[in-house]
């Protein structure tokens, strides 16, 4: 089948050409659990049917051109090559479907790289699981736009005419305590400064600056070991039963916090009374600079001029957290990652981290821009992401959608978390190096019970 359109011969964006370097070669792994058995053929139609199968990047092929340019070609669509069917258990001595699917996604992440002799996406049906794998090349989208794109595909479950919901969270407003002239001039100020030294210091961490070694540090090379991929689960409410223990803060204000008393509590674990209090650990956060936050409009997304439209259009920020003795107050951990955070939403350092890779690819050309990429990594512990999914159940193909995971390939940080949260519920993937970070699972159930003691911590505190 043929895509509709002129889309034809167009150059890839900065960002495309990043992520299709050796070093930088990132695959986003999207899974989807049915509740009912998978149809394969009504999967296949819907495909063909939805914005994906007619979308321009969708049907199109990778071409480099005489100069090593690359370049966005239409061809004709074959959706028997893209959809793989899995009809047996992928493995046989596991029983739970999440855990056998988590290992498959696993060794997905390390060793099977997209051809490009096809549109660079996949999709794997796991009957025996009732489980879909989308595997999709970064350089087709970023998370926004692929996860607007599936929930263009999907249906609500309570409407099977109605597409999902999709809120963008919710912002607070700033109060004004100061006259107008004064606070704008200090904002203005506040704001210059931050980002200077924000910038200052993610040019530092991209050729020079590195973590101190920890049990969870990844290097040079460490993306090409094996990995293992765990779930931590997490419940919308009470992360927002926490999120009320300290005024204007957000979910990803209660994420961040999760994440440092988390890797404290299992570095505690790993190497007792090895580290010093405060140690940081550097992480790597996607932000998103469409002018509207969340989830997309996929008509919106498809407009070359709109504000939100689709690509890759996130800039990056560094995010420490620090690594602090167990029995600590766990709402600790959440008053200095939201601390953190405000000081960087007060900031440009995403926005000039965008401009910053778009200048080192227009001066420098992809490969070093993908070096300097790479090195960043390297010199940082961990990367993280969290994508708004919708709020209520859906359908796919009018199966009923019982979980939505994202995770991607592996870099050579050993370790990557990505949340969406869906209908009430949120979940972690933690892809690791296994010979570096063994039980992922074990650091799965500290996150989860980071959660849940400042769950407790927020009612104490709230009685008092």
């Amino acid at each position: 089948m043929a895509c509709p359109g002129t889309f034809s011969d167009e150059p890839l964006s900065p960002a495309g050409r990043l992520f299709l370097q050796r070093k930088m070669d990132v695959v986003i792994h999207c899974i989807a659990r049915t509740k009912n058995p998978i149809d394969v053929d009504g999967a296949k139609a819907t495909i063909m049917s939805s914005p994906m199968g007619q979308h321009p990047r969708f049907c199109s092929l990778l071409v480099r051109d005489e100069n090593g340019f690359e370049h966005w070609r239409k061809t004709r669509l074959d959706v028997d090559r893209h959809v793989i069917v899995v009809k047996n258990r992928v493995n046989e001595d596991e029983e739970d479907d999440e855990v056998a699917v988590n290992r498959y996604v696993a060794d997905l992440s390390v060793s099977s790289p997209l051809s490009t002799d096809k549109p660079l996406w996949e999709v794997h049906l796991l009957t025996a699981h009732k489980h879909l794998v989308f595997r999709i090349h970064h350089s087709l989208g970023d998370g926004i736009s692929l996860m607007s794109m599936l929930m263009a595909s999907c249906r609500k479950v309570s409407d099977p005419d109605a597409l999902p919901m999709m809120v963008p969270e919710k912002t607070t407003e700033k109060r004004r305590d100061s006259p107008w002239l004064l606070g704008s001039m200090w904002g203005f100020l506040k704001m210059a400064w931050l980002t200077l030294v924000f910038v200052l210091e993610f040019l530092l961490r991209s050729l020079f600056v590195s973590d101190r070694k920890t049990a969870v540090s990844g290097g040079d090379g460490v993306e090409l070991w094996p990995r293992k991929l765990a779930t931590a689960k997490f419940l919308l409410d009470d992360m927002k039963e926490v999120k009320k223990a300290i005024p204007n803060t957000t979910i990803n204000d209660v994420l961040f916090g999760i994440v440092s008393c988390g890797l404290s509590r299992y570095l505690d674990h790993r190497t007792p009374n090895a580290l010093h209090e405060g140690l940081r650990m550097t992480g790597v956060a996607m932000v998103n600079l469409r002018a509207k936050p969340g989830l997309q409009e996929i008509s919106k997304l498809m407009k070359d001029d709109s504000e939100t439209r689709w690509g890759n259009r996130f800039g990056v920020i560094l995010l420490p957290v620090f690594y602090h003795k167990s029995g600590n107050d766990p709402l600790e951990y959440l008053k200095r990652a939201k601390v953190m955070v405000d000081r960087k939403k007060q900031s440009l350092e995403a926005y000039f981290s965008y401009r910053i890779g778009d200048l080192t690819m227009t001066l420098l050309g992809a490969k070093y821009a993908s070096l300097i990429n790479y090195k960043l990594l390297c010199n940082t512990t961990f990367t993280i992401s969290n994508v708004i999914g919708p709020l209520e159940d859906i359908t796919l193909s009018g199966n009923p959608i019982s979980s939505i995971k994202v995770s991607t390939s592996s870099l050579p940080q050993a370790l990557t978390m990505h949340m969406v949260s869906y209908a009430g519920k949120a979940e972690m993937q933690i892809l690791v190096a296994k010979d570096i970070i063994p039980d992922p699972e074990f650091l799965a159930n500290c996150f989860e019970d980071a959660l849940l003691e400042m769950k407790v911590a927020a009612k104490e505190a709230d009685k008092a």
